[in-house]
């Protein structure tokens, strides 16, 4: 029995070395520019990996703590931050397919790791002896020679610990570590169940009178769904490339309704998918987590690390545009329900009814809608566009290169380099829906940028959409809404891509929440100038380009419904604000206590069975708890910045190159604010935004 345990054991010894051995995972990557080897990785990888990169992470940490030299930058704060590069090496591509790829094994491996990374993060965080060497160099900083970058990782290195339960007793670290390992599953749980909700509900419509008002393309595309679905019809799905478009064309008022209500009661009917619970178990252990930190609330815990410090200053931003831009909403709403009226509807204006007539009024008031412009936005142009756009700005060129391996067909990827022909990153673009693939539009990096020595190790970005497909008659024709959402998709590009900073963790959009939003936002600006769509925009069949006349339309309808726009943005705001600024558990209705929150915000009627609580992955999945109003907090930053362009000509090579070195290249390498006043001179202002939206700030 001993012999026959005993190779079992070895058995097991053997088996496992091997699968570490021919990890692909886990070896160095001898690809173009060391990418991800995405053929070679099979899903069965990714769990032998993650184990064997804990271990290596934690003797590399021991290695920091039984160091039997004193404490210094070098020998501990800088050790730290190289510490865990094959960890991080694992993790990329890991959760780059569980956004744009993923599957149910994915997502098994995702609940099975989630408790032990969350015990692997608090190992290294609660570790006293590793703390107290941080400590020793944090307390001598002022006599230190360091420079900025230096201080701020230093800094960021100590306050990292801190926050994150170092000065707690045994006691408390060990509650710490419970709670934070069973945060870390709920949200998990959390945002896997609105995938799988999405992805659940389908409406197959065989009578296509019921689809009347939608254009050519979107009935191609729903009909292209049914095909692959073996089906006959028109199928619509809670995708937003179905979705949108359904709401915003369809005349079948009803049907407008069914989809509204499928979308804004996904996760709080019952079933598995129910995330009501999820909610209040993850608001109040982020509650508790903070009480036992030391803080009266989460958003108190959150903002130390924000621009905005504290929740009052949020409140504040939120309740000056909320007091600027309700007064313009509500004659935009009258506005709408009067189009209505006199087109024949004979009741008040519904959340399923606002982007149809909207987008009605749209259309007669500046003689302007999708289907005039979608024509001249075929998605490949706007893409070399916006590659345009950055060489314009900051001279990179892209290439695409066939070589580098992708997680899906569908996805491209190029080389990135300067006018002198030097390598600056990779990026990988992926455009269209997928059932494996999350809603929304976002940048991510399997790589960021760091130097060591006279190495400066550059990054590989990938941009992440959800644009509607090409179909047998036409190419991916995108609206301009989707332009300005690929602009700001690329900004947080820019800002990996041309990351410059020593230190992976002060790398790129490694930054304040409220400050990551700024090179996104500014570079939607150009979607509306004259210059740059005069690079791309042509008509996909004849060639000729976007009549003037058209773009000054777009240029003039830009501000259409702003106001109102913006008080829905503000309204997930007030409501983040509210889940993270309790102060005592939370044991009530959440949809009520959301409605609640938003109550200030609202324009239009507010419909029972609905709310946004329950699928809100931003802030119970996303990292934006307590940082939903950092996209308003940006919004001011880029028209302020933007103003600047306009001063100076909205190619002006100084002002650009004053961007990249003072924003884009710096990260979080220095306090935001200081590196937004050496680009812009002085502290922003709200009275750009005003301007720019045309509403009076009094």
């Amino acid at each position: 029995m001993l012999r026959k345990k005993i190779l079992l054991i070895m058995t097991a010894i053997t088996m496992t070395a091997s699968v570490l051995h021919g990890n692909p995972l886990l070896k160095p990557y001898k690809t173009p520019h060391e990418t991800v080897p995405f053929n070679e990785i099979k899903t069965e990888h990714f769990a032998p990996a993650f184990e064997e990169a804990m271990k290596v992470h934690k003797a590399e940490i021991d290695a920091i703590i039984n160091n039997p030299k004193p404490a210094t930058f070098e020998n501990t704060i800088e050790a730290l931050d190289k510490s865990g590069r094959l960890l991080s090496k694992v993790s990329a591509p890991f959760y780059a397919l569980m956004g744009a790829e993923t599957s149910d094994e994915l997502q098994d491996i995702a609940r099975e790791l989630s408790p032990k990374l969350s015990e692997h993060s608090n190992s290294i965080r609660l570790n006293e002896k590793l703390f107290a060497r941080i400590k020793a160099v944090y307390e001598q900083r002022d006599k230190l020679k360091l420079t900025p970058e230096q201080q701020t990782l230093l800094k960021q290195t100590y306050d990292g610990f801190a926050d994150n339960g170092a000065n707690l007793s045994d006691a408390d670290k060990a509650k710490y570590r419970e709670l934070s390992k069973e945060l870390s599953l709920l949200t998990l749980t959390y945002g896997q169940n609105v995938l799988k909700e999405t992805n659940k509900y389908e409406l197959l419509i065989t009578n296509k009178e019921m689809l009347k008002g939608l254009p050519n393309d979107v009935l191609d595309m729903l009909a292209d769904n049914a095909k692959k679905a073996g089906k006959e019809g028109w199928l619509i799905n809670l995708k937003a490339t179905s979705t949108i478009p359904v709401m915003k064309y369809a005349d079948n008022r009803d049907l407008r309704r069914e989809l509204y209500m499928a979308n804004s009661s996904k996760c709080m009917v019952g079933g598995e998918f129910d995330n009501r619970e999820n909610i209040k178990k993850i608001a109040n252990l982020r509650l508790e987590i903070a009480k036992l930190l030391g803080r009266k609330n989460y958003a108190e815990h959150v903002l130390t690390k924000r621009m905005a410090e504290n929740s009052e200053n949020v409140y504040d931003l939120l309740n000056n545009l909320l007091n600027a831009y309700k007064p313009t909403a509500e004659k935009e709403y009258a506005e709408v329900q009067a189009f209505a009226d006199k087109h024949g509807a004979y009741f008040k204006v519904q959340p399923w009814d606002w982007a149809y007539y909207s987008e009605k009024l749209k259309s007669e008031k500046f003689d302007l809608n999708d289907e005039m412009t979608k024509p001249y936005f075929e998605l490949e142009r706007v893409k070399q566009g916006i590659f345009w756009l950055s060489n314009k700005l900051y001279g990179l060129n892209f290439k695409e290169n066939p070589n580098i391996q992708v997680y899906h067909p569908e996805v491209k990827a190029y080389d990135v380099t300067d006018n002198k022909g030097k390598f600056v990153a990779v990026l990988y673009t992926d455009y269209h829906p997928r059932d494996g693939k999350r809603a929304g539009a976002w940048m991510s990096s399997t790589k960021d940028q760091w130097k060591e020595g006279k190495k400066n190790s550059r990054p590989h970005i990938t941009n992440v959409m959800n644009f509607t497909r090409p179909t047998a008659t036409k190419p991916a024709l995108l609206t301009f809404d989707e332009v300005t959402t690929m602009l700001h998709e690329f900004g947080h590009a820019l800002h990996g891509m041309l990351a410059n900073t020593t230190y992976s963790s002060l790398s790129g959009t490694n930054v304040y929440r409220d400050f990551v939003e700024l090179p996104s936002q500014i570079m939607e600006n150009w979607g509306v100038e004259k210059e740059f769509l005069d690079q791309f925009a042509v008509h996909y069949e004849t060639g000729e380009k976007m009549p003037a006349e058209l773009i000054q339309k777009i240029k003039e309808a830009d501000n259409f419904n702003t106001a109102y726009a913006t008080l829905r943005q503000l309204s997930f705001g007030f409501l983040d604000m509210a889940w993270h600024t309790l102060e005592q558990p939370f044991e009530g209705d959440p949809i009520a206590f959301e409605k609640e929150a938003m109550a200030s915000t609202q324009i239009l009627p507010v419909v029972d069975n609905t709310a946004m609580s329950p699928t809100f992955s931003h802030i119970f999945s996303g990292g934006y708890a307590a940082g939903y109003y950092s996209y308003k907090w940006s919004e001011v930053l880029d028209a302020d910045a933007y103003s600047v362009f306009q001063k100076n000509g909205i190619f002006d090579k100084k002002t650009a190159d004053s961007f990249r070195i003072n924003i884009l290249e710096k990260g979080g390498s220095e306090h935001p604010m200081v590196l937004y006043k050496r680009f812009r001179g002085q502290e922003p202002m709200i009275d750009a935004l005003l301007k720019r939206h045309g509403v009076s700030g009094n």
